[in-house]
């Protein structure tokens, strides 16, 4: 059985900033955003929300996607696994909207979607009436819009305050360390550029993937209204499915660490370039490397070692020895 990810209702925004700013599991905000313009606009009909989208809208085509009508929603891969089940191309704001009104008649619509759009860039003044605002942290705040659309579950480094601002949203959410209940696809070839979990949630064939019963037993849902917040932590697994005939989510991301850090799925691939194919031996004695100076350094006693020898064992690393670290590792790479 699923479990609902908890609610709290009047809540302000410092009083949400303290709430997720040591959080590691997700929380929903009840109706947070429910003053927002676009909101408000929502809630009168899908056709105000649009106008109000547009007046908003700089005119520079966005990156649109369709899926035919027999792929009820579900974004993924063609049968072969060798390409994509949508089309994608730019189109201007109204386009989609005359698309996705027309498809509101049809008995089976097919699926119009516009994916994470930068607010700023596309939507100006958009950000100071509809987005959240910290003085703590500096989001990037993106726009998703579309109808009935089903988004496999993925998960995203930085933190994300996702803001359901028109129709209804679903999220089913999983812990870090349920990947190997998921049944991950292609790492360098996935829709969005980031790996999903090949599962079809709707139909989930428990002969080809019997562990994703011990996901769902530890998955959490939430099933958010116009003006809801989901604060999904970082790295956590999520499946998201638009519900209605319109519907428009604004995500906040942020990280932890200063940019000078870089990805840590670089970290990932170079890895996997690197020890992937070793011997399970020697795989065993970098574990164990990678714990005590990766996973497990907060236990570790270095007090050994003089602070101005420490360099790259600078706890938490400083920007000139980032830089350094990165310019020998860059030189190595090279080789």
């Amino acid at each position: 059985m699923q479990n609902c990810v908890p609610e709290y209702t009047d809540c302000t925004l410092d009083q949400l900033y303290q709430r997720i700013e040591s959080a590691d599991t997700p929380m929903v905000f009840k109706g947070l955003c429910r003053h927002f313009p676009l909101v408000k606009a929502g809630l009168e009909s899908n056709k105000v929300a649009m106008d109000y989208l547009l007046q908003h809208y700089a005119g520079q085509p966005v990156t649109a996607y369709y899926l035919p009508p027999e792929q009820q929603g579900r974004v993924f891969y063609n049968e072969q696994v060798d390409g994509f089940n949508y089309q994608a191309g730019r189109l201007d704001l109204a386009q989609i909207f005359q698309r996705l009104q027309t498809e509101s008649q049809q008995q089976t619509p097919a699926s119009v979607y516009m994916g994470s759009t930068n607010i700023q860039q596309y939507f100006p003044g958009l950000f100071a009436e509809n987005c959240l605002q910290f003085s703590q942290v500096n989001p990037m705040a993106n726009i998703w819009l579309g109808n009935q659309t089903r988004v496999a579950a993925h998960f995203d480094f930085p933190h994300n305050l996702a803001c359901n601002m028109v129709g209804k949203r679903t999220f089913t959410l999983f812990p870090p360390e349920q990947i190997t209940n998921l049944y991950i696809g292609p790492m360098e070839f996935a829709p969005g550029g980031q790996e999903i979990s090949m599962v079809n949630f709707d139909q989930p064939d428990y002969n080809q993937f019997p562990k994703f019963k011990d996901a769902l037993a530890a998955s959490f849902t939430a099933a958010l209204e116009p003006g809801d917040v989901l604060f999904i932590p970082s790295m956590w697994w999520h499946h998201v499915r638009g519900v209605d005939d319109f519907n428009v989510l604004i995500t906040h991301w942020w990280r932890d660490t200063p940019a000078f850090l870089g990805r840590p799925n670089n970290a990932l691939l170079h890895s996997m370039l690197s020890l992937r194919s070793l011997p399970k031996a020697q795989r065993k004695a970098w574990k164990a490397l990678f714990d005590y100076y990766i996973f497990d350094h907060d236990e570790v006693d270095e007090s050994h070692i003089p602070d101005n020898a420490k360099g790259m064992l600078t706890k938490p690393i400083d920007e000139l020895n980032a830089r350094k670290l990165r310019a020998d590792l860059t030189n190595k790479l090279k080789r």
